[in-house]
């Protein structure tokens, strides 16, 4: 753990608290008043661990110091718990120190209601509901706030939070630790300060994973001699290389580091390594004076230790969303692997501080971080099983690189398709894309991209849903553009088929009634029977008041019928023998499907077909559809049971209280085996493959299992 931080857990005094704070910033009258206040304001108030409450704002001042000079912040962070935990309001805050630091404090207020309304009921529940609160939190958060320093005050209080988590119970460390990972570490990530980002993950993973910590930490305290002096022989050999090559000592600086215990599970995780397989686990930074130093200290490593090029990226030339700028290789020394990081001092304060480096440090720091991704931190995934999959895979994967055919370059995670990179160039792009080329040979849309890949996407003059590529795309824009576009393509899809079917019901007597009579939510005739036939009555009511006997007698003879035909129910006035599915589209059961009238046939297509959308547009004659209730939908399924008298005839009964018809049974036992393996084949009234799947689950386990018809089936 850094000194620093190390200093900030031990104090527990109001007096070590100032003293530490006075060595981070000069103590203006302004700031005097307000720690002179803030004692006061939290005066006979104290934290679990017994310490006087005041001890907490004064060292969150402090850390927050450490980041930024700023007045304003410094003084926001003593005061952020004023309008929550005492009597004093926001506008004595206004009056006392100005709109200025009472809008950061307003906002600091504002995220800790937002989080005790979602938190409220989740701390008594289940693991899943806490993180699910968490994620709502996260976004209701990123929606609040209008200033940027807001976040930074409320990461350092969370550090400390975190420093001091164990005067708290086991259940409270554990929650609070889910939520520093799900809510504060992706915040930091993304504002590009390491620093507060690793010491986050790291408290969070001593919490919820403290075997797993353990292990790392006892690993690395283990070889710490070893690893140093290792490190001292590669950094005092890689010194001589750049003094042979004419570089002063004095103007560059070489630190070792060890990655961090998150990091490194988080490696053996996604490589399934252990943790002496973690190639980059010792690591080296070359910081020097210009960025062109960057690019000649690679060449001469290069030339002196034989590198792993797989492994080379330069983030010098394609700075990260965040404002990292660092140059990364790989190479070999006496039998080792170690990971050299080349940068300039001023990227090495961007890297340590992020955009707190922009108020730190005064002297104009290039390719600060990109702040567009606070909004899209809002539509993160919310299914709670990819959550730790999301921040893996998404937060701390490697990015890629990939070019325009112009040169713009774009940071994309690893497994992107280029479906999402029409959606990072622009929405339109991505809405309208219709095909691509990677490296100039033609590619399908979900083709994943690797970096260094040049990707130009083609588009057509109008919007492509895809809805069903929802799950095959990486990134979080990509998903809420698609779920948008499906979203309002539904709408009008609904809205079509709803007149083009009350159309055809009365087209023997007048050509597009729906011109005549208008009718609101005309969408829900697609899914709403009774909807549809009191439509129908309400225009035979007007024509027959407008048109007399003759025509009361024609409507009245034109009842809707109902057809059905294996799974398919058809409501039409018309005669319809036969039902067809088009070759174009798959509906499968419980798909949202239409029907068109061609003839006494009735042809079905999914929905969302492209072929169907053109017909739809097109006004042909459609029929009211949707699928049978009491259709029995047939599964195959094999189950492993232990080889007991009477368990496969446990799972008929308990299928039996299911409904569920069986078909056929072929069980056997393997030589040497304690349990049979069963093949059953069954039918139930439920269209849902995991809904039954979960059902069996729960009764036996499940080895394989899928549905056995599809729409086609005839």
């Amino acid at each position: 753990m850094d000194p620093f931080i190390q200093r900030i857990q031990s104090i527990n005094t109001i007096e070590d608290a100032i003293n530490e704070l006075k060595k981070h910033t000069k103590i203006t009258p302004k700031l005097q008043e307000i720690i002179d206040f803030t004692i006061k304001a939290h005066e006979n108030q104290f934290r679990k661990s017994g310490e006087p409450y005041c001890v907490h704002p004064l060292l969150v001042a402090t850390i927050t110091a450490y980041f930024s000079p700023d007045e304003a912040v410094i003084a926001t962070s003593l005061l952020h718990d004023v309008v929550e935990d005492t009597a004093y309001d926001l506008n004595f805050v206004k009056d006392n120190w100005g709109e200025d630091i009472a809008h950061m404090v307003d906002g600091l207020t504002k995220i800790v209601e937002i989080r005790e309304h979602e938190f409220s009921s989740a701390s008594t529940t289940t693991d899943t509901k806490t993180i699910s609160a968490a994620m709502t939190f996260r976004k209701m958060l990123i929606a609040s706030i209008d200033d940027v320093r807001v976040l930074l005050v409320k990461l350092c209080d969370r550090l400390h939070n975190m420093l001091t988590l164990s005067a708290l119970p086991a259940n409270k460390q554990k929650r609070i630790s889910e939520e520093t990972l799900v809510v504060y570490v992706p915040i930091a990530h993304r504002l590009g300060i390491s620093t507060l980002k690793n010491h986050l993950e790291d408290l969070a993973f001593f919490y919820i994973y403290p075997q797993e910590y353990k292990k790392i930490d006892d690993f690395i305290q283990e070889h710490q001699h070893a690893i140093q002096l290792t490190f001292n022989n590669f950094i005092t050999n890689t010194k001589n290389i750049l003094e042979k090559n004419g570089y002063d000592s004095s103007k560059i600086k070489i630190l070792s580091r060890i990655k961090h215990h998150y990091s490194i599970y988080l490696k053996m995780q996604r490589k399934g390594v252990n943790i002496d397989e973690v190639l980059d686990l010792l690591a080296i930074r070359v910081l020097v004076p210009e960025e062109i130093d960057c690019y000649k200290v690679l060449g001469h490593l290069h030339l002196a230790y034989k590198p792993l090029i797989s492994r080379f990226k330069d983030y010098v030339s394609t700075p990260k969303e965040n404002g990292y700028r660092t140059i990364h290789t790989t190479v070999f020394y006496n039998s080792k692997i170690y990971e050299v990081q080349i940068r300039t001092f001023e990227m090495h304060k961007i890297a340590e501080y992020g955009i707190a480096a922009h108020w730190k440090y005064k002297s104009g720091a290039k390719n600060g971080p990109n702040l567009n991704w606070l909004k899209s931190l809002e539509f993160s995934n919310e299914n709670i099983e990819e959550f730790y999959a999301d921040t893996k895979d998404d937060l701390y994967s490697d990015e890629i690189v990939v070019y325009s055919p112009h040169g713009d370059t774009f940071n994309l995670p690893r497994g992107s398709t280029a479906y999402d990179f029409a959606y990072a160039v622009h929405t339109d792009v991505g809405k309208n894309a219709y095909e691509c080329y990677i490296n100039k040979i033609k590619k399908p849309l979900l083709t994943e991209l690797k970096s260094s890949d040049i990707v130009s996407i083609k588009t057509s003059k109008e919007a492509i849903p895809r809805c069903s590529w929802m799950d095959m795309v990486k990134t979080n824009r990509a998903k809420k553009q698609i779920k948008l576009l499906c979203s309002h393509r539904q709408k009008e899809l609904n809205e079509l088929s709803g007149k083009n079917i009350i159309d055809s019901i009365f087209s023997r007597y007048t050509q597009e009634i729906t011109k005549t009579y208008h009718f609101d939510s005309l969408h829900k005739v697609v899914n709403n029977l009774d909807f549809l036939r009191n439509i129908k009555k309400q225009i035979e009511t007007n024509m027959i008041r407008e048109h007399g006997f003759v025509t009361r007698f024609k409507i009245l003879a034109s009842n809707l019928k109902k057809y059905k035909f294996d799974n398919i129910l058809i409501y039409s006035n018309f005669s319809i023998n036969s039902v067809s599915f088009d070759h174009c589209c798959h509906p499968k059961f419980g798909d949202d499907i239409v029907a068109f009238k061609d003839g006494n046939k009735a042809i079905i297509h999914h929905k969302m077909c492209d072929k169907a959308y053109k017909k739809i547009k097109s006004k042909q004659s459609m029929l009211f559809t949707k699928w049978t209730k009491d259709t029995l939908y047939p599964y195959k399924m094999v189950v492993s049971l232990p080889n007991t008298r009477g368990e496969l005839a446990r799972l008929l009964i308990y299928m039996s209280k299911y409904e569920g018809y069986i078909l056929s049974v072929d069980y056997g036992r393997e030589k040497h085996s304690y349990r049979q393996y069963c093949d059953i084949e069954f039918e139930i009234n439920i269209s849902n493959v995991e809904e039954v799947r979960k059902i069996i689950e729960k009764q036996a386990k499940v080895i394989e299992f899928f549905s056995k018809k599809d729409a086609y089936t005839k």
